[in-house]
């Protein structure tokens, strides 16, 4: 992977990406928020690379305020038209952030990562933006990421050399305040997914589900 892109690459990718179809994603919420978010209490979230909104209006429509953050115009324009169609858009603010250079302000009940990758990523970038993303939690609330564990089982020769990193790398890329929060989900999870040809195959993905603790341990 390059080390380094020019400013506005990450947007002119992802818009290039939206506007080469009329609709990217299927508009049903990642299984592994839902599994992972279901039972918590209701509050504000921050949904970091929301892309056509579904995490975000699925969220809303259990009751959560919703920040929900894309570097495409194009995505967030799709995702808003969702929210609509889905009677919540009162409950989701859509903001426009190449959180490589910025970050939306504010602290937040959950901040939910879901499989934030890039091909246009700098080396490093994705690491700083969880690392934004932990310090945007309250006290008490719940930091989410996803993310692949590897290329699906059919791919043979990957698009583009790429380190998809385990949940451990990212745990230690976040530098978190020593006892101050805590890890209730760090594991593997292997889904069916077929190839664009319809050949059956797997892929795994990391789920890393930390909480952080409502106020300082003694001593600390």
């Amino acid at each position: 992977m390059t080390d380094t892109f020019p400013a506005g690459a990450a947007q002119e990718y992802w818009e290039a990406f939206y506007q080469a179809e009329e609709r990217r994603w299927k508009g049903t919420p990642n299984p592994l928020l839902v599994r992972e978010i279901g039972s918590l209490a209701r509050g504000t979230a921050l949904d970091l690379g929301c892309a056509e909104g579904a995490d975000a209006v699925w969220l809303a429509r259990r009751g959560w305020r919703v920040t929900a953050a894309d570097v495409s115009p194009t995505a967030l324009r799709r995702a808003a038209a969702h929210a609509v169609a889905a009677g919540v858009a009162d409950r989701v603010e859509w903001v426009c952030h190449d959180l490589s250079q910025s970050f939306p302000a504010g602290s937040f009940d959950l901040v939910s990562a879901q499989f934030l990758h890039s091909p246009v990523a700098a080396r490093g970038e994705r690491e700083a933006i969880l690392g934004r993303a932990a310090a945007a939690v309250a006290p008490g609330g719940t930091l989410l990421i996803a993310g692949h564990a590897g290329w699906p089982s059919w791919v043979d020769e990957p698009p583009f050399p790429y380190h998809f990193p385990t949940t451990s790398e990212v745990l230690d890329s976040l530098r978190l305040e020593p006892g101050r929060w805590q890890v209730e989900v760090a594991e593997v999870v292997e889904r069916e997914l077929a190839s664009p040809d319809g050949r059956p195959g797997r892929r795994e993905d990391n789920v890393l589900r930390l909480r952080r603790v409502g106020q300082p341990p003694y001593g600390s």
